[in-house]
């Protein structure tokens, strides 16, 4: 799709020089009908924090991503619009070691403002809402670096330095005195070029009603910080309450500010993913999405009931996703047309776009100037930070070939929480001490972000950084109490991550099913051994299940190491609610590595577990493919696996052939 849209009042030449709103003088008049004026929503989503074009893991810049080239894009619309507003959709202080840098290594003091607000206030934004990570710092630090003075355990009173611009939230509440964490909603009045209809020029006033939601799992997620703090409803009853209540201030549009993508299952109060539903809510003309880390209008959406995934409408309401990590800028341009003394939508001439900084490969658009000076300082103790030595390894820890079978960067993660686990809960219940513990583990870095998106430590000093890396969420580390069937239930819903191999089709067949994410293909380790059989349906694919040689029972007990969002229920594992947690850690799982690495300053691979699993040998007619990063067969094959490059993608991706015949 063009940059451009099909737009007859856009071009910026109407106003001098590409000049701003407020430089431009224009006469104030009522309206009649028949007047017009375009407003150009902007928003970014799920930026966690990424503010430079750079990776932290890998010492180098990214091009690829990062928020000061999607301020590019915004100073570019603002010179194509007459008219913008710029909002955010959450998950945005939370995600690169320098937003863990100023949470948890030397927080920021209350009169100091967060690296990524910086930024954001360098572009003016007219609001936002909170996602889901924000919340993993815990509540005191949200309250503080959001200006101070929520009413929650652990939170100061005193206003504090946060982002120039109104957070708005209206499905979370304090448990203290069951009120709005942050305002439900707010109204930001801006001054618009609008055309009469005789096409003369002239500005008018146009008050703006924002309101904002999170996805209710968040109870789930992150439970150790918000257990007994806060409560949630679900999106649809929060707009059912609070969108009359807008509605009540007569704006002249409301845009609500979803934490959410798009679902059409069954509707209920805990649903991650509400924006099929929330546009259902009278009231709202227009949606921003996010936490699905995708794009709308786009592709992924094509199909969906009610939905135009070209033109960017849901249930007929205008709404755009913006993508992630500052790869994108969503643009709604919403045609508003004055009639019977209102603004009404024109949706015949209102469509939605995602602009990437990256048309091309190669071809992204430049960095604004203004935004790394102004975090130069905490970038540099970023950069230092990472770099502190804490180890050796004699081998190399990669996630490029982690889907199917080399365990290499998993090992030391599931090596370091079982350690941790094993000795808190014999510490804290020494009756437990002849149940088995064994450790779930994931790899968070498969590509998805694209052919950077891996994690991969070469064999020699080991830093934070590779730690960071080999574990990339700020997680807390939990155990969870089960039995061999939840052991084996836990695996199956895994290995949801291969598609079904028939050996009889002619023709290459997919081994990766893209649609099941990589971060929920958990891999376990720890005395225990299985095998995965792809030719089999989902729910019936995992055998030869033993630990420490003997085959697991049903009712054998079990401790499962994992994480606090996993523990809690995150990503629909069977038996997994948080109510079956035996050990909530005060620890980060990163930390826990981080200490692991300290006490093997020498790591070899007899240290770490071996692989545990196996794919069990099928013979197919026609070869077994999967993608990754181009270049890397070698790294394959010294990890045992009959892996072989087929085709170069001329995207720094490859499509590979895997042998699974013995």
């Amino acid at each position: 799709m063009s940059n451009k849209f099909p737009m007859a009042l856009l071009a910026c030449a109407l106003l001098a020089a590409c000049a701003p709103q407020s430089a431009v003088k224009l006469p104030v008049q009522p309206l009649v009908d028949g007047a017009r004026a375009d407003l150009a929503i902007l928003e970014t989503t799920d930026v966690h924090s990424n503010i430079l074009s750079y990776d932290y893991y890998k010492q180098k810049d990214d091009p690829t991503l990062g928020y000061e080239r999607v301020a590019t894009l915004i100073k570019n619309a603002r010179a194509e619009f007459p008219n913008t507003v710029l909002f955010d959709s959450g998950d945005t202080i939370q995600g690169t070691v320098l937003a863990d840098y100023q949470a948890m290594v030397k927080p920021v003091g209350c009169g100091e403002e967060l690296a990524i607000y910086k930024a954001m206030d360098a572009m003016g934004y007219d609001g936002g809402t909170s996602g889901n990570h924000e919340f993993n710092y815990g509540l005191p630090f949200l309250s503080q670096v959001t200006g101070g003075g929520m009413n929650v355990e652990g939170a100061s009173p005193k206003h504090c330095a946060g982002p120039h611009f109104p957070i708005v939230l209206s499905n979370v509440f304090s448990a203290r005195d069951g009120k709005p964490l942050f305002r439900p909603w707010a109204v930001v009045d801006k001054m618009v070029t609008a055309y009469t209809a005789d096409g003369s020029k002239v500005s008018v006033p146009l008050k703006i009603g924002i309101i904002g939601f999170a996805p209710p799992p968040i109870m789930e997620w992150d439970k150790q910080n918000l257990d007994g703090k806060v409560t949630v409803t679900g999106v649809v009853e929060a707009a059912q309450r609070y969108v009359p209540e807008l509605r009540a201030q007569h704006p002249d549009i409301v845009i609500a500010i979803l934490h959410g993508g798009l679902n059409t299952a069954p509707y209920t109060p805990d649903m991650e993913n509400g924006g099929w539903y929330l546009a259902g809510v009278p009231g709202i003309d227009a949606m921003l999405l996010g936490h699905s880390h995708t794009e709308f209008p786009g592709p992924r959406y094509e199909g969906m009931k009610d939905v135009d995934a070209k033109r960017g409408f849901v249930r007929g309401v205008p709404a755009v996703m913006g993508g992630f990590f500052g790869k994108d800028l969503g643009v709604i341009k919403l045609a508003l047309t004055w009639s019977s003394g209102h603004w009404v939508v024109d949706r015949s001439t209102t469509m939605s776009q995602v602009r990437p900084i990256c048309p091309k490969k190669n071809e992204c658009v430049a960095p604004d100037p203004e935004i790394a000076p102004l975090v130069h300082d905490v970038h540099q103790a970023a950069v230092a930070y990472v770099n502190t030595p804490i180890g050796n390894s004699d081998h190399r820890m990669s996630t490029y070939f982690a889907d199917v079978g080399d365990m290499s960067a998993l090992a030391v993660v599931n090596a370091a929480q079982r350690d941790y686990a094993r000795h808190e809960l014999d510490r804290e219940h020494p009756e437990w001490k002849d149940i088995p513990v064994i450790s779930a583990a994931a790899s968070f870095r498969t590509g998805f972000g694209g052919p950077e998106d891996y994690t991969d430590v070469p064999a020699g000093s080991l830093t934070i950084r590779n730690a960071a890396d080999l574990y990339f969420y700020p997680n807390t580390l939990a155990a969870v109490k089960t039995d061999g069937a939840g052991v084996r239930a836990w695996l199956e819903h895994g290995a949801g991550r291969f598609n079904r191999i028939d050996p009889a089709k002619d023709g290459e067949q997919a081994l990766i099913n893209t649609r099941f994410v990589g971060y929920n293909f958990d891999q376990m380790q720890g005395d225990l051994a299985y095998t995965i059989d792809v030719t089999k349906p989902e729910g019936s694919r995992i055998g030869h299940l033993t630990y420490r040689g003997k085959p697991v029972k049903d009712s054998d007990p079990f401790f499962v190491v994992t994480n606090n969002y996993r523990a809690s229920g995150g990503g629909n594992f069977p038996g997994l609610d948080g109510k079956n947690i035996a050990l909530a850690a005060p620890d980060g799982n990163r930390e826990v590595v981080v200490k692991w690495i300290q006490a093997h300053k020498n790591l070899t691979a007899t240290d770490v577990p071996k692989a545990s699993w196996h794919f069990v040998p099928v013979k197919v007619k026609g070869p077994l493919v999967f993608t990754s990063a181009s270049g890397k067969e070698s790294i394959a094959t010294a990890a045992g696996l009959r892996v072989k490059q087929l085709k170069d993608n001329g995207d720094g991706t490859a499509v590979y052939r895997i042998d699974l015949g013995r």
